[in-house]
């Protein structure tokens, strides 16, 4: 088993991992991913992906996936204050899903797979 678990709204990150990672996937907006990931920070999980990684303001995606350690300890203040920071940040966007023909959506799932892949990649390096 890895040692981090992927939080995401996105339906394409658990298609592409499937059995291979910890994957919580729901059918949730941006910012209840954040709040979610925050939720599982104050248990004692630490943050191991940027929630706002990749220059992609919450305004143009509706999809996130977030990594977080499997482990549990005291609570990481660092994570903490990131996701908090990046709470407040994405309230002040808001994602108009009138604006995209809904093949475009496809797209946004790419990108944020994209971005969460390279932080894999990356942790199991590690």
């Amino acid at each position: 088993m890895k040692n981090y678990i992927i939080i995401t709204n996105n339906p394409l990150v658990p298609t592409k991992l499937e059995d291979d990672s910890a994957v919580i996937y729901q059918d949730i907006s941006y910012e209840d991913v954040l709040l979610h990931v925050r939720d599982r920070i104050h248990e004692g999980h630490r943050l191991l992906s940027h929630p706002l990684s990749g220059s992609v303001k919450p305004n143009e995606t509706p999809y996130k996936s977030v990594m977080i350690s499997v482990g549990k300890g005291e609570m990481d203040e660092g994570s903490l204050s990131i996701i908090e920071n990046a709470i407040q940040a994405c309230g002040k966007f808001v994602f108009r899903s009138d604006k995209y023909k809904p093949e475009v959506y496809d797209d946004f799932q790419l990108i944020d797979w994209t971005l969460i892949q390279s932080a894999i990649a990356s942790a199991d390096v590690l």
